[in-house]
């Protein structure tokens, strides 16, 4: 067995080491050995051990701040430099993170494969890890200065391919490391970090919001700060002894845009659902902060102390229903279940937040959504880890399980600003119609889970 030093363990046992030239199954049972594809002779992954809690705590912690310094722009800052430089305009913002999005799925997948392989001192996702995160924190401090709209956007999509990346290693991280049994909790505890970044990064970005400067930097600097605390006091270790196979060919680059989903069923029919239900929810979050601002009556500028304190409500919900769902789980090996609970109770938040014109049905709506979004997610990344068809090859299908959400990330902002104008009365957007359709796309995406994802519970 290759030494793939510096694991973080409690104990030795649940070790399980699969080389890329395995080949179960995809019916095998959600908590034995992943489907594997064969792509090297030597491409291996590093051994399953139990994590330590000290562990988790840090990939959680590290999580955390990639996830604060992407979403502050994405849910308010980036909304507040559009209303500067071009006020009354707001479907510009939908067209900057559409675009940005889409050239990152683009080459996400390359990275990945690019990651598969690294061979260096420092493990093969560190450095892409803290690499994502210095080019993010440089983009944003650029759009902070940017005079125009044209350079914002070119700025955010370096933005937010650095801390995309950045996020995308931490996640693969937990396929290299963590086993069956414990990936409900790390799912969990990463869930919960996701969802309430926004609201304490949205808080954060209130304290300097006179200064737009700051509003970028700050958040971005905390982020990076986290990052590094993580990648240093928990080294990956190197991975020259466990990746061999540094060659890929052509074909195998443009292979690892797609997979097949007649030899993997369950992985494309999850895929498939995670996709819908992610239509649904950014049909309900991209203009939020123009949301809140319609509903209330207030200027955009005023929105992130609203937004606060109603997300600061959510986040006991949120993280009520990531550590519930994730704990739950794996202590009742079930995984389905409470992705379509979760699907369920984002239908109710939708309806309640479309119909909503006060801050009492606001709450109520939010509440709804953040336990709703932490129920689904936690639980089906689970499902995610469980259906991998190669472990060894963790990076290149997690940038293909990050299609079924970054597509709809960049697809629903092009296509919301649409949809709000139907019906449109002056300045007042079409809020109700985009909310009530991103619930049905929800609902649809839990169910295609439950029902057809066979190997998981």
């Amino acid at each position: 067995m290759r030494k793939y030093s510096n694991l973080d363990t409690k104990s030795s046992r649940a070790v399980r080491v699969e080389a890329a030239t395995v080949l179960p199954t995809s019916a095998g049972p959600a908590a034995g050995p992943q489907n594997q594809e064969i792509n090297g002779p030597d491409l291996v992954a590093p051994p399953l051990r139990r994590v330590s809690a000290s562990y988790l705590f840090w990939i959680t912690v590290a999580n955390f701040g990639a996830s604060l310094a992407l979403m502050v722009p994405l849910t308010y800052s980036l909304a507040v430099r559009v209303s500067q430089l071009d006020p009354g305009h707001e479907e510009v913002l939908g067209y900057i993170t559409g675009t940005a999005q889409l050239v990152y799925l683009v080459l996400s997948p390359l990275l990945g494969v690019w990651s598969d392989r690294l061979r260096s001192p420092f493990g093969r996702r560190t450095p892409f890890v803290v690499g994502g995160a210095i080019l993010g924190l440089l983009a944003v401090v650029f759009i902070a200065v940017s005079p125009n709209l044209l350079l914002i956007g070119a700025g955010w999509v370096v933005g937010l391919l650095g801390w995309a990346t950045a996020g995308q290693g931490i996640q693969t991280l937990l396929a290299d490391r963590v086993p069956e049994e414990q990936r409900g909790r790390a799912s969990a505890l990463t869930g919960v970090s996701t969802q309430i970044a926004p609201v304490i990064g949205i808080g954060v970005a209130y304290a300097v919001v006179k200064s737009t400067f700051l509003l970028f930097l700050v958040p971005a600097l905390v982020g990076l700060v986290l990052i590094l605390a993580f990648v240093l006091i928990k080294r990956e270790g190197s991975s020259r002894d466990i990746v061999r196979n540094d060659t890929v060919s052509a074909k195998a680059l443009f292979s690892s845009y797609v997979f097949n989903p007649r030899k993997y069923p369950d992985f494309g029919w999850n895929w498939l659902g995670r996709f819908i239900f992610f239509m649904g929810l950014y049909f309900n979050t991209t203009f939020g902060t123009f949301f809140y601002a319609q509903r209330l009556g207030i200027p955009v500028v005023q929105v992130a102390g609203v937004v606060a304190a109603i997300g600061i409500i959510g986040v006991l919900a949120a993280t009520g229903g990531a550590i519930l769902g994730g704990f739950l789980s794996d202590k009742l090996g079930r995984r389905k279940l409470f992705t379509l609970i979760g699907a369920l109770l984002f239908v109710a938040g939708a309806c309640v937040e479309a119909f909503a014109h006060s801050i009492v049905p606001l709450v109520v709506g939010s509440v709804l959504m953040q336990l709703a979004i932490a129920a689904f997610s936690v639980v089906d990344q689970a499902i995610v880890f469980a259906v991998l068809p190669s472990r060894a090859e963790a990076g290149r299908y997690l940038a293909v399980v990050a299609f079924a959400q970054k597509i709809p990330s960049a697809i629903a902002p092009l296509i919301a600003p649409l949809i709000i104008t139907i019906g449109a009365v002056g300045a007042d957007k079409n809020y109700t119609t985009l909310y009530l359709i991103g619930a049905v796309f929800a609902l649809i995406g839990g169910l295609i889970i439950f029902t057809k994802v066979k190997s998981v519970r």
